[in-house]
């Protein structure tokens, strides 16, 4: 972090508009050009982009359920040091809510805890109940959330030896109904096909995966606004599942490798009809923290120009979550700067010259 104290000035060029700009940072905000003399100069030449945003994110998770604060602490500061500067937690068992008052962390945007169905997901993650508790628990998480709460849609059903949905349909729509009725939004974990037609029935906000989307219900979700998380990276993990599975669940297994061949289809189509997509990691599981670069990256892998990828994983992705998208005086100083311009090559992304949070700069 660096020692610069007084007005901090940045010169480069300036997403998402493109052009060639001043920005003065003061008291952690961008702040119109100051008359003092007491001006440093931290950056010029570059390509200035809103604080990176990873959409689908555990801090305080790893494999085996909730981390300690020494953890969480080292989960967050990847993320910021990757640029990722606004996280959506996408469901966690741990308390973060100390991070809130740390200047030097990612802000969050957090989803509770995951609700699943009783022995139905990974152990130590989520409360784990059934149909008639599903509102009881919505509210709950609702009231402990920033505004979102995070269902598991579907997941494997020992007996069924597959992937098969959580939740009946009228379960679904009393409790996204109550969600919204608290002015939260909801999502939902959705690897597979048969629980996406309820959960869209039902009013659902987000889907997380997407790797089951059908055609037929692509054009409603462009339509309703309902988005879609793809954790790309991730989904490269679905061969190892089948496999680790495939003993005792082949159809599982079968099941898995189906959509993992397709996966890059099934998303192109839904971003070519028009559902919004945005980039998030599914870090704090199997996967590491400070990925997003990686991801924005393989979105273009399904359609996606460099602009809209950058865009799904920073200023698009900061309106969506209720965040100020852009870097205009009086919003948050939370800012990256490339060498080169990362929508020509958003492999850029994994190299910043320096990352600005609440207006201190941090330096690779």
């Amino acid at each position: 972090m660096t020692t610069e104290t007084g007005v901090l000035r940045l010169a480069g060029t300036v997403l998402p508009a493109g052009e060639q700009q001043e920005l003065h940072l003061s008291g952690g905000l961008v702040v119109d050009r100051p008359a003092t003399a007491d001006v440093t100069t931290v950056s010029t030449g570059g390509w200035i982009v809103p604080g990176l945003v990873d959409a689908h994110c555990h801090i305080g998770l790893d494999q085996h359920g909730a981390v300690d604060r020494d953890v969480q602490e080292q989960q967050a500061v990847a993320e910021r040091d990757a640029g990722a500067l606004l996280v959506r937690d996408a469901g966690s068992a741990a308390d973060t809510r100390w991070i809130d008052e740390r200047a030097d962390l990612p802000k969050i945007i957090r989803a509770g805890r995951h609700i699943a169905r009783s022995k139905r997901y990974i152990r130590n993650y989520g409360w784990e109940i059934e149909p008639d508790e599903l509102v009881a628990y919505v509210e709950q998480e609702a009231r402990r959330g920033d505004g979102w709460v995070k269902l598991v849609g579907d997941w494997i059903d020992r007996d069924a030896g597959d992937l098969t949905p959580c939740w009946p349909l009228e379960a679904l729509t009393a409790a996204i109904t109550r969600a919204h009725d608290l002015g939260a939004r909801v999502t939902a974990h959705v690897f597979g096909e048969h629980a996406l037609p309820d959960l869209l029935a039902a009013g659902i906000d987000c889907i997380e995966h997407g790797t089951g989307l059908q055609p037929d219900m692509l054009d409603q979700m462009a339509a309703d606004g309902v988005a879609v998380v793809p954790t790309i990276i991730n989904l490269e993990n679905f061969p190892l599942y089948a496999d680790q599975a495939a003993g005792k669940f082949p159809l599982y297994a079968a099941h898995m490798r189906d959509l993992h061949a397709r996966h890059l289809d099934t998303l192109r189509s839904a971003a070519e009809a028009g559902v919004q997509v945005y980039a998030g990691t599914d870090a704090g599981g199997v996967l590491g923290h400070g990925l997003v670069a990686k991801e924005i990256l393989a979105l273009t892998t399904i359609g996606l120009s460099g602009e809209q990828a950058l865009a799904a994983g920073s200023w698009s992705a900061r309106a969506w979550l209720g965040a100020p998208a852009d870097l205009s005086p009086g919003n948050p100083a939370d800012l990256v700067v490339y060498p080169e311009d990362p929508r020509a090559d958003p492999a850029v992304l994994a190299h910043p010259d320096c990352i600005v949070l609440r207006g201190r700069v941090y330096r690779p």
